[in-house]
């Protein structure tokens, strides 16, 4: 038949496809009605109307979209909590992963206060070992931005040798710094869950910690991961503020293919740039291991120029180092190439957040588009009103 090129040329997945003799026409054995049922990428779906028009005399069209879904809401956020769990041999039973405690502390309602967990003595020597070892490797691996906000943690949050910081502190201080709150989490979420919070200035954080067997390695996230290498970078605002909440947004509605492709793992994980001639890190999986941090800084693994669409398709190892790393520029060229890669991804439609109302509003009428743009004006003129005073 002449117009399977077409579906073919758009990589269009054929579900159910049926040819039935043509009613109308003057001699229904030379004419067939062709019913076709396929999937097809929001983005084709002109391309591949127009190319089948060329071909068949009459084409009648009934589609619907299929969108995954995703919170609008912060109180949607009970929802975004569907754990992948792993099983590694090598820990003891009683690792934290599998006790409850700490993890019935973490399943409490968005909104509620968050809860305090008392440590042992046991995991607060955990954290003394993993904290005093990373410390003196920052002055030399650490990039400037991610030394300034770790200081101020400590100055700020209680970060200390012998103190685990607590979340209901630290979420203060990230909300009056960069707007970002954190929620706990009980332990590895979907990727689709985690970033989705992102788009909401949203850090799902875990509070238990690793096991003592193993303190400077731990199969899942836990709060040496994230207290030390993901909150000092979610306290610059100038970076993660905008870039991070980016990538959640993108996140929303897109296909699982596409979430793959967002950047995450060789940017906020692993994470390197250049600044002052040398290499440094920025990146929280990096930051939070002693090994992976000397490693990915030494002549053993391969590094590369950062460029997003050859960083989005590199796989990933979660279970061991990573044998390339993106190296971008600087933090500012991090930023730049991210929102020009995410500004690609094709969507059903756009999302905006509303930070007075905290909901994500999806873009698909006119009308809210011109909403957008009237709130934007207003803040322009504002900040043009500003620009005056201060010449």
């Amino acid at each position: 038949m002449l117009f399977f090129p077409s579906f073919q040329s758009f990589e269009t997945k054929i579900h159910h496809l049926e040819t039935r003799p043509a009613s109308k026409a003057k001699n229904p054995l030379h004419h067939l009605e062709v019913f076709i049922k396929c999937e097809i990428h929001n983005s084709s779906i002109s391309l591949l109307i127009s190319s089948l028009r060329k071909v068949a005399e009459d084409l009648k069209i009934q589609w619907e979209e299929k969108v995954p879904w995703f919170p609008k809401k912060t109180g949607d956020f009970d929802k975004c909590h569907h754990l992948i769990t792993r099983f590694d041999p090598n820990l003891n039973h009683d690792h934290p992963v599998s006790q409850t405690p700490h993890l019935k502390c973490a399943l409490s309602l968005f909104g509620d206060l968050l809860p305090r967990v008392e440590y042992t003595s046991q995991e607060v020597s955990t954290w003394k070992e993993i904290y005093r070892k990373l410390r003196t490797l920052y002055p030399t691996y650490a990039c400037k931005e991610y030394l300034d906000a770790f200081h101020q943690l400590e100055e700020y949050c209680g970060y200390a040798e012998d103190h685990i910081p607590q979340l209901q502190e630290v979420s203060r201080f990230l909300k009056e710094r960069t707007g970002f709150q954190l929620r706990p989490a009980a332990g590895l979420l979907s990727t689709r869950d985690f970033l989705a919070s992102l788009a909401f200035r949203v850090f799902q954080s875990t509070q238990y910690i690793r096991h003592s067997s193993s303190p400077m390695h731990s199969p899942e996230p836990d709060c040496c991961h994230e207290l030390l290498g993901h909150i000092p970078m979610l306290t610059i605002s100038f970076y993660f503020f905008c870039p991070l909440q980016d990538i959640g947004l993108a996140s929303l509605g897109s296909c699982d293919t596409d979430i793959e492709k967002l950047l995450y793992w060789f940017t906020v994980e692993f994470g390197l740039c250049k600044q002052n001639g040398t290499i440094k890190a920025y990146g929280a999986g990096l930051l939070s291991s002693y090994g992976e941090l000397m490693y990915a800084l030494s002549s053993k693994p391969e590094h590369k120029p950062f460029e997003p669409e050859v960083a989005a398709i590199q796989p990933y190892q979660d279970q061991a180092f990573q044998p390339i790393y993106f190296v971008s520029e600087s933090l500012e060229d991090t930023k730049d190439k991210l929102r020009k890669y995410i500004q690609k991804i094709q969507r059903p439609s756009s999302v905006h957040f509303d930070p007075f109302t905290c909901r994500v509003n999806v873009l698909d009428s006119v009308q809210k588009v011109k909403t957008v743009l009237h709130q934007v004006k207003a803040d322009l003129e504002r900040l043009c009103h500003a620009l005056e005073k201060i010449a």
